[in-house]
C-alpha cells in the first residue's frame, strides 16, 4: 500500500487497468468556468484519464475542431494562470490521472519552474507538449519535472525511426503517445489503411513504456481497435465536437458509455 501511496497516478493506472480511455477537453470551453465540471462529468462517466487543452493561438498539432476550440477559450479569457486557479481544488473532486495538454511557447513565458511547480501543487500527474525538442528536455526541463514527479509525454508517428522510439522510451515515463497517422487531429471513421501495421510494428518493439494511441480515435470501433494494440487510446476531436452539441452532464455520459459500452 506504502508503494501505491507515492506512485504517479499515471503508472497506477497503467498498473491496475487496461483498455484505458484519456478524453481530451480545452480548459475554458465552451465556457471559461466550465474545465472542472467537465472534468468531474468526465470521471463520473467512466474515463480513466483525462487531459486537459492549454488553449494556443498557433497549435499546430491540432485540426480545427480543436484549434477552434481553443481560439474560443482564449476569447472566453483562459491563460494558464486562470488554469491553475481552476485547479487549485482538483484533488477534491477528481482522482483518476490528469495532464495538461499545451504548448512550449506559452509554458516558458509562464516560467518552466514555476509551472511544473503549479502542476505539482494542483495534482496534475504528466503534459504532452508536442512541439518541445527532446534536447531542450532533457538540457532545461527534465529536472524540474522529475523534482516533481510529473511525466512528460512524446509523441511518435508512422514516421518516428526506431531509434527515436528507443530514445523516448528510455527518456520518459507515464506513457508514450502513439500518434495514429502523420496528420493533424481530429475525428476519422474507421481505421486507416496502413495503420495496423504501424500498431503490430510498436507493439513487437517491446517497450518499457505503456502506449496510448491517439489521433483519429472517434468511436468505438477505433477505440476497440487501438486497445488490441495498445494499452488503451485518446479522444479529443470528436469529444470536442460532443461539447459543442451538448455539454450537459447527461449527454457527457452517454459519450463516454458509447465508446467503452
Amino acid at each position: 500500500m506504502e508503494e501505491l501511496a507515492i506512485m504517479n497516478r499515471i503508472d497506477q493506472s497503467f498498473k491496475e487497468k487496461k483498455d484505458i480511455l484519456n478524453i481530451y477537453f480545452t480548459a475554458g470551453y465552451p465556457h471559461l468556468d466550465d474545465t472542472v465540471r467537465i472534468a468531474k462529468a468526465l470521471e463520473e462517466a467512466g474515463a480513466d484519464m483525462l487531459e486537459i487543452g492549454m488553449p494556443f493561438s498557433d497549435p499546430v498539432a491540432d485540426g480545427p475542431t480543436i484549434q477552434d476550440s481553443s481560439q474560443k477559450a482564449l476569447e472566453n479569457g483562459m491563460t494558464i494562470a486562470t488554469l491553475f486557479e481552476q485547479l487549485k481544488n482538483l484533488r477534491n473532486h477528481i482522482s483518476i490521472p490528469v495532464l495538461l495538454m499545451g504548448y512550449v511557447n506559452p509554458i516558458l513565458q509562464f516560467g518552466i519552474e514555476r509551472f511544473c511547480d503549479q502542476c505539482a501543487e494542483v495534482g496534475v500527474d504528466g503534459v504532452i507538449i508536442p512541439d518541445l525538442p527532446m534536447q531542450e528536455y532533457l538540457d532545461f526541463c527534465q529536472v524540474y519535472f522529475k523534482e516533481k514527479d510529473i511525466h512528460n509525454i512524446f509523441l511518435i508517428s508512422p514516421n518516428t525511426s526506431e531509434d527515436r522510439i528507443h530514445l523516448i522510451d528510455q527518456e520518459s515515463g507515464g506513457f508514450i503517445y502513439v500518434v495514429s497517422s502523420s496528420s493533424i487531429t481530429g475525428a476519422k471513421k474507421g481505421v486507416q489503411e496502413g495503420q495496423l501495421d504501424y500498431y503490430q510494428r510498436i507493439q513487437s518493439m517491446n517497450l518499457k513504456n505503456p502506449q496510448l494511441i491517439g489521433f483519429g480515435i472517434s468511436d468505438k470501433e477505433t477505440f476497440d481497435t487501438a486497445c488490441t494494440y495498445a494499452n488503451g487510446a485518446i479522444i479529443g476531436s470528436a469529444f470536442i465536437k460532443q461539447l459543442n452539441e451538448d455539454s450537459s452532464e447527461e449527454a457527457i455520459k452517454k459519450f463516454v458509455k458509447g465508446i467503452k459500452g
